[in-house]
């Protein structure tokens, strides 16, 4: 295992060095372009950033590296690719099956993808990728440290409808341990529907168990667990170790799609609770992140990690993407100057092929206050700015 202090500061040494290195990171995200109307309330709105990334065949997931950099998986040609934030690709590395990832705080990527064992079985697995080797750093000289593959992680052996079963999305915690969503057809003797806990050598270590707030433990409480995002993000203003995390369902029954589970530890041990107190308040807003019914098929969500404290949720079904405060507001605060009071919606999307639209997208990434969608089915990546975030 390695050592999270000196894989941290190796981080600092290494990010500092790359800033360093001529044309490595690349420019920041160009925004000249941009023509900013006079701001007022009702201008207040996220516009694209041109140029349109489409050089993909179907990318489902991008992320904000810890390394500074923006990975996408294109599952249509099963590669992972870096890009700099100017949108100019760094690298790539083809990974079989590859369709979600993260990266942890020691640059490692995890990928989850898919492997074929010699009985011509396919499963689903996380692939561990260390970028920083005696070659250099990057997807070109990453190498394979570790396959987690389903179900040999829990079990040592498995039946037919194992292939059936699929990991779908993995939050990084601050000590490099991670939760990944899992699911599938069976509710019994064990329930496919899940989010598992790993340490961070990659140990598999439990399904996370959900208790209310009268104590009654609900081991069946997730329902098509899709999306997933821990509190720890870059740019690592303040690491948060309290192990929230925030998921979304697309249980077509859902009545809450989107919830946020809080990590509590007391005398009596650890337990994983729906946060309850998200505000309501309709003086200050006019929807919420927990309004019933507020999502159709909520594939994504992102938190961010730069103090705004953000929760962005992308709707494949909706092809749109919501913004709401971490207290479940939705929209933003209104300027000084608008004399508005309650927060304005910055929520958008529809269906189409507009710099605005989307086909189908399947996540959200934050990075640097650009905000980057993986719209799927127009097969390209689209990054967008708040006109607030731009004078």
């Amino acid at each position: 295992m390695k050592n999270v202090s000196s894989r941290l500061f190796g981080l600092a040494v290494l990010i500092i060095s790359l800033s360093s290195c001529e044309g490595y990171l690349g420019d920041k995200t160009d925004l000249s372009f941009i023509e900013l109307p006079q701001q007022n309330f009702r201008e207040v709105a996220y516009v694209p950033v041109q140029p349109i990334l489409n050089q993909f065949a179907s990318p489902t997931d991008v992320i904000a590296g810890f390394d500074e950099l923006i990975y996408v998986v294109d599952n249509g040609s099963q590669e992972v690719i870096a890009l700099d934030q100017s949108g100019r690709e760094v690298g790539r590395r083809f990974i079989q099956g590859a369709k979600t990832m993260a990266q942890d705080r020691q640059l490692d990527l995890l990928v989850i993808g898919s492997i074929t064992d010699s009985n011509n079985i396919t499963r689903s697995c996380i692939y561990r990728l260390d970028l920083s080797t005696s070659l250099g750093y990057g997807l070109r000289f990453a190498v394979f440290t570790d396959t987690i593959t389903h179900p040999f992680y829990f079990k040592s052996s498995s039946i037919s409808s194992d292939q059936d079963v699929s990991l779908n999305n993995i939050a990084v915690l601050s000590d490099n341990s991670f939760y990944v969503t899992r699911t599938g057809p069976r509710t019994t003797p064990t329930r496919d529907d899940a989010i598992l806990f790993f340490d961070n050598t990659g140990k598999f270590i439990t399904p996370l168990e959900i208790t209310d707030s009268r104590g009654a433990v609900f081991p069946d409480f997730f329902k098509d667990p899709v999306g997933i995002t821990s509190l720890v993000k870059p740019p690592q203003i303040g690491v948060d170790n309290r192990g929230d995390f925030i998921f979304t369902s697309v249980d077509p029954n859902g009545v809450l799609k989107v919830q946020y589970i809080e990590k509590l530890e007391s005398v009596d041990g650890i337990a994983y609770t729906p946060k309850t107190n998200f505000s309501a308040d309709t003086t200050l807003a006019s929807s919420f992140i927990n309004d019933p019914f507020k999502f159709d098929r909520p594939v994504d969500v992102e938190f961010t990690g730069d103090g705004t404290n953000y929760i962005f949720v992308i709707d494949a079904e909706k092809d749109s993407l919501y913004q709401f405060t971490a207290n479940g507001l939705e929209g933003v605060e209104p300027p000084a100057a608008s004399g508005e009071t309650k927060f304005i919606k910055t929520s958008f999307g529809g269906t189409g092929i507009g710099a605005s639209k989307f086909n189908g997208p399947t996540a959200v990434a934050y990075n640097n206050k650009v905000l980057y969608i993986a719209d799927t089915g127009n097969g390209r990546l689209l990054r967008f700015k708040l006109t607030l975030d731009i004078r």
